[in-house]
Parts: C-alpha cells; sequence; structure tokens
C-alpha cells in the first residue's frame, strides 16, 4: 500500500501543533489550519513554511485539497460539525478523515455517518509530551478496516492505534480514562492539602507521592507542582478536562465527585495545566463561614448563629418523630432556647464534604448528638464573596433510645 503523501491538520491548538510538527520532523507534507485563522500555539501563523516545519494556508478547503489523510484536532462536538460542513465537497474521494477530539459518544456516532466509510473516529490517550514521543494511542473505529491500515501508515510516528468497535465507544472510553485522571488530580490535591497542614515541605511531599500510585503524575507534572503553571505551557488545561468531565456525566447520567470541581471553579484559570487543580487552594474560608456559624449554633443554642449561617429564606426539611417537617428559618430558630444541650460536652461535628459549582456548593456534615447521628445536607449560595446556607435537609439515623432533640 503506497503511504499517504500529504496530511492535513485542522485545528493548531496545543494538540494540533504538535501533532503537526512531529509529522513534518519525520518527513510528512503536511499542511495546517486553525479555525481563528491567528495566531496558534506553536507560532505565528503564515500562508506558506512554518517554524514547526509545516506549512498554513488561510482556508479550511485550500488545507484539504488533496490530502490523503485530513486529522482532525479540535475542542469539542460544534467545531467538528463546523469544520466538517466547511471542507464538505472539498475532501478527495479516497481520503481519510481521522478524528482526535474528545466528544460525547452520541456526537461520535452521529459524525462518524457523515464523511463516509474512510471515517475514523479516534481521540488519544496522553498529551503534548506523548506526540513528541511518539506514544500516543489512537482509540480507532472505523467502519473499513481499510481505513485504519492507511491510519497505521501515515501517522505511524505519532503513536499506535488500537481498535475499537464503534464510535460511540471509542468516545466513551476517552471520557472514561479522563475521568480516571481526573481522579488522580484530586487525589493528589487531597495529598497535597494534608501535606500543608501538617507543614511538610513541598518538595519533600512530592518525593514521597513520586515513588507511590500517583508516582508519573507527579513526576510528569512536579515543575508545576512546586512552582505553578503559566499559562502558556500547558500540555492538557483545565478548561478541556472540566468539558470533558460534563459530557462524560451527560452521557452516564451519573453523579461525578465532585462535578467538575475543583476544575471548573474559580481562580483556577481553563487555559491554565491541569496540575493547577492539584495545587488550588483548600475549600476557600468564605465558603466555611455559614458552616462554622451553624455549627456554632448547634453548640451554643443561641439562634443567632442560624441567622448568620442561614439566608432569610431558607428552609430545613426532615424527618421528625415519624412525620416529614418543612421548617422556614424563624420556626427553626424558635427551637433553640440560647443554651447548650446538656450533653454538649459529648457531641461533636464534622464537615464531610463541600464541593463548588460555580456560584453555589453543596456539603455534608456529620453530627453526633446523644445516641443519635445526624447526616445534614446543604445548599449554598454564593452573593459576592459571602455565602449562605439556602436549604438544609437531613436524616436522622434511628438510635436504640432516640431523643426528640431539635434539628
Amino acid at each position: 500500500m503506497t503511504p499517504p503523501q500529504r496530511i492535513a491538520v485542522l485545528g493548531l491548538g496545543r494538540m494540533g501543533t504538535a501533532i503537526a510538527t512531529r509529522l513534518a520532523e519525520t518527513g510528512t507534507d503536511v499542511t495546517g489550519w486553525t479555525r481563528s485563522g491567528g495566531p496558534h500555539t506553536g507560532g505565528a501563523r503564515s500562508d506558506g513554511p512554518h517554524s514547526g516545519g509545516f506549512a498554513t494556508v488561510p482556508d479550511a478547503k485550500e488545507a484539504v485539497a488533496g490530502a490523503d489523510l485530513v486529522l482532525l484536532a479540535l475542542f469539542d462536538g460544534a467545531a467538528c460539525r463546523e469544520v466538517l460542513d466547511a471542507v464538505d465537497g472539498a475532501l478527495r474521494a479516497d481520503a481519510v478523515v481521522v478524528n482526535t477530539a474528545t466528544i460525547a459518544p452520541d456526537e461520535a456516532s452521529a459524525l462518524a455517518r457523515r464523511p463516509g466509510p474512510a471515517y475514523v473516529h479516534a481521540p488519544v490517550l496522553g498529551s503534548v509530551p506523548a506526540v513528541a514521543a511518539g506514544a500516543l494511542t489512537f482509540l480507532a473505529a472505523a467502519e473499513e478496516p481499510a481505513a485504519l491500515d492507511r491510519m497505521r501508515t501515515a501517522l505511524g510516528a505519532l503513536g499506535t492505534v488500537r481498535p475499537v468497535d464503534g464510535a460511540a465507544t471509542a468516545a466513551a472510553l476517552k471520557l472514561v480514562a479522563n475521568h480516571s485522571l481526573a481522579g488522580a488530580i484530586l487525589a493528589l490535591r487531597d495529598a497535597l492539602h494534608q501535606a500543608d497542614a501538617l507543614g511538610l515541605p513541598r518538595d519533600r511531599a512530592l518525593d514521597v507521592l513520586e515513588r507511590g500510585r500517583l508516582g508519573g503524575l507527579v513526576a510528569g507534572k512536579r515543575p508545576y507542582l512546586l512552582d505553578g503553571p503559566p499559562p502558556a505551557t500547558a500540555e492538557f488545561t483545565v478548561g478541556a478536562l472540566a468539558k470533558d468531565l460534563a459530557l462524560l456525566a451527560e452521557a452516564s447520567r451519573l453523579p461525578l465527585r465532585g462535578g467538575t470541581a475543583p476544575f471548573g471553579t474559580p481562580g483556577a484559570a481553563s487555559d491554565a495545566d491541569i496540575a493547577v487543580a492539584a495545587t488550588a487552594p483548600a475549600v476557600p474560608d468564605a465558603l466555611l463561614a455559614p458552616l462554622r456559624a451553624y455549627v456554632r449554633g448547634h453548640a451554643t443554642g443561641d439562634p443567632r448563629h442560624f441567622r448568620e449561617a442561614f439566608l432569610p429564606t431558607a428552609r430545613i426539611e426532615g424527618i421528625r418523630d415519624s412525620a416529614f417537617v418543612s421548617w422556614p428559618l424563624d420556626e427553626y430558630c424558635a427551637l433553640f432556647r440560647g443554651r447548650p444541650a446538656p450533653d454538649e460536652a459529648t457531641r461533636s461535628r464534622r464537615v464531610d464534604t463541600v464541593d463548588v459549582h460555580g456560584t453555589v456548593a453543596t456539603a455534608t456534615m456529620t453530627l453526633r448528638h446523644g445516641p443519635d447521628t445526624f447526616t445534614d445536607v446543604f445548599l449554598l449560595v454564593r452573593a459576592g464573596d459571602t455565602w449562605r446556607i439556602a436549604n438544609k435537609a437531613y436524616h436522622r439515623h434511628p438510635a436504640a433510645a432516640a431523643s426528640s432533640s431539635a434539628r
């Protein structure tokens, strides 16, 4: 089989530029095009030779004209549809189209029906460093096996092609892989927060973590974890990971740990490297303030603390004496008499989780009051720099000798 003589790369962000550069370095004739029509990550755009060894052109149809293989390195499904529409009629009849975008499974299935049998949906495992090392893994689904063979020949310098049954399966596998990355980042973030709380030097903590299960992530991101990543050097961005997690949650209809937080939280720039999420500050004091006021209300029995914690319109709901109750704040506060419970010294309260979703947050708390254990679930909202509890629901875990203490 004759190797493809020309490859068009549509999309010159971080990955697209890295891919085009790597292919050009192996002697492949590469033409690049960017949707923005302006500068891209790899250097200044030009209608001619590029500093990475490939040429760029201003028109997508010009880029694909005569190309044996067209590689899409785009951000999302909408961009893929737009670009495929733009090159409609300009592709060679026998051109192979390889789409590496991370998109939803249903989007992948719909796009696979458009360009014909020589279309390959092939999201990749690996980011910019893997491109440079030729270590990408393509999760490739194609209607025709011949399209995979031609893809292997054309893109062998980038890594390996792993066949997958169906575009939707390939897309779903990529989302699951990115979810595992998100979990590792959250685990690293939590470990670093604990190390900071213990006063451990960051470099010493990273030395130990690098020797454990998070070793690969720590080793690859160590400079960023120590010094903070400049957005211009990002390999895989916070915004891209947040997008992928949102796609996964929508497709699976299952909740994700913390939603997309900390990947979509204020203070973590969307174009910064994902290592930003691992070094993001712990839950801000402003968000903890109403939860602490709520705890003070229980500890003292003083309802003023509850008014500080809750919005005036808040409701408190749960099961009390086998009946559903839904108290407005005034009725809830009236249950407290301004003095601690007799057994206050033996009671405890612990914040278990806090998950931020932009201007709203959820939190859970465990309270052990005498023989009873309660799980409180809070919805919080932010106005300006202030957080307040909008609503609380609670579950009372039955005890052998259940008390009727106010909740």
